[in-house]
């Protein structure tokens, strides 16, 4: 676990908490700085199709969104920033109006197959696309790139690896489909034997 993670959650109250449930408390140490993701998050970044994105509304509730695109459509730029493209959507514009007031978020990233899951802190930044026409370009496919509103740029604060406890397996089509596929081809075989 990255050390600014807990330095920046584990606030005096979440302390008393720990202290009254468990008797103790996980005071954490004095971490240097940012925490730069390795290539065990750049990995698992890249290969994820959605993620979760919160934010803190203007009157102080937090706020959650699902994103989703192809695999790596969040892209990881520096070990210490990421990117992805905006694109058109409900138009209620909650997050972005979010950040231009409290540029804070939490990224939640899943890998319900593998019952895995990566929390990143950060601070946002969000551009409008039609300033940036070289932006999309970079950051979002062709087929979706008209599609595309605004820049979002998360600068990497700190990340924290979850216990895969309690996460229920889940599975895509494609994943369900390629598990199977080896089981129809059986069938076809099989089949096919019984004709003869």
């Amino acid at each position: 676990m990255a050390e600014q993670f807990l330095q920046t959650l584990f606030t005096p109250s979440v302390l008393n908490a720990q202290a009254h449930y468990y008797g103790r408390c996980a005071a954490p140490g004095s971490p240097s700085g940012n925490d730069p993701l390795t290539d065990e998050e750049r990995l698992f970044i890249e290969a994820r199709d959605s993620f979760y994105l919160a934010s803190i509304t203007e009157n102080g509730w937090p706020y959650m969104q699902h994103r989703g695109g192809a695999p790596a459509f969040l892209r990881v730029l520096s070990p210490t920033q990421l990117a992805f493209a905006d694109y058109k959507g409900n138009r209620q514009l909650l997050t972005t109006g979010n950040l231009a007031v409290n540029n804070r978020v939490t990224l939640f990233l899943m890998d319900y197959p593998r019952r895995e899951r990566l929390k990143i802190l950060g601070h946002a930044r969000v551009e409008d696309a039609r300033q940036h026409p070289e932006l999309v370009t970079q950051l979002a496919e062709p087929a979706v790139r008209g599609l595309v509103e605004r820049i979002f740029f998360v600068e990497v604060l700190s990340f924290d690896w979850n216990c895969p406890k309690y996460i229920t397996p889940r599975y895509t089509a494609a994943e369900v489909e390629a598990a199977v596929a080896p089981l129809r081809q059986r069938i076809a075989e099989l089949e096919a034997q019984l004709k003869t």
